[in-house]
């Protein structure tokens, strides 16, 4: 499966009742696929995922799948921290049509590593869709060991990981094994951190899942296309350039920063839901200022 590029974690449009917002939904969408995104992630952590009702998270997945209609890769957000909800997630998934499952290792519970590859071995097993482990220990609590991404790798639909644990050096020993166990050429690690995705690439990596794409879809993609294609000099420029507004993405905690953006752009996101808030005037001055640097308002 070619999971290459710019995949976006997209933000989930509420309307002033705090409801999905399928219009603005697809507005948005459109909006990432003409920006030449390679992949739209629906219902993440940036879409507000663990605020939804099981019946949001299908609907917004439903959404997805109907709009990009094949214009680009579909990834369903289907974790959870009970097994048995992920199962229901991922098979959802599945029979809407979605090509790829992303399934955030088990959050809260801080399961022992065995137990997050029995986890990973159950969802495998029970559906056919491809799946993409999402390993986010600043969330989570819990960090799944290189050893533990080396085995789930080994397993017949986990393709890729995406990985926003920051160390590099863990990264490093992960493409070594992956290397030694003639296991990189059907497994696939993506970058879970913005800032990070250009080093990444360099090491191994084959894209991001990102969050400052939302804003800036073409200038993201064009950053990563370029690394992939070993042009180091144009996407470290690239990368530099868009630095200051990766970083503001997460002055306070996402979606927040990426919410406020998209609204003072003109999108019609709406809000957030309890218990984020709207960003303090403090940091909106800063947000508003970064943004006027890249020309946005």
């Amino acid at each position: 499966m070619n999971l290459d590029g710019t995949h976006v974690a997209m933000v989930t449009p509420l309307d002033k009742d705090n409801n999905v917002n399928e219009e603005e939904y697809r507005n948005l969408i459109d909006f990432l696929i003409e920006g030449g995104v390679e992949g739209i992630l629906a219902a993440g952590t940036t879409g507000e995922s663990a605020t939804m009702s099981h019946d949001e998270h299908q609907k917004v997945i439903d959404i997805m799948v109907d709009q990009v209609n094949g214009r680009a890769l579909t990834i369903a957000g289907a974790g959870s921290n009970a097994t048995s909800e992920a199962m229901d997630l991922v098979k959802y998934a599945e029979n809407a049509g979605a090509d790829t499952a992303l399934v955030i290792t088990p959050y809260y519970n801080k399961p022992q590593q065995s137990g997050l590859y029995d986890h990973f071995k159950l969802l495998n097993d029970s559906n056919d869709i491809p799946i993409i482990a999402y390993n986010v220990p600043s969330r989570t609590g819990i960090d799944l060991s290189v050893n533990s991404i080396i085995n789930i790798a080994k397993l017949d639909n986990i393709v890729a990981i995406k990985e926003a644990n920051p160390d590099l050096n863990k990264l490093a020993t992960v493409f070594n094994e992956l290397e030694k166990q003639d296991l990189s050429k059907d497994f696939t690690v993506l970058s879970g951190n913005d800032s990070l995705t250009l080093p990444m690439i360099a090491q191994g990596a084959r894209g991001v899942i990102s969050v400052v794409a939302n804003v800036l879809p073409k200038e993201t993609s064009l950053m990563v296309r370029n690394a992939l294609e070993g042009n180091y000099d144009e996407a470290r420029v690239l990368s530099n350039d868009l630095f200051d507004l990766m970083d503001v993405m997460f002055i306070e905690a996402s979606p927040a920063p990426a919410k406020r953006a998209l609204n003072l752009m003109g999108k019609n996101v709406g809000g957030l839901r309890m218990p984020l808030k709207e960003m303090s005037e403090e940091n909106d001055v800063i947000l508003q200022e970064i943004m006027k640097k890249y020309d946005l308002i």
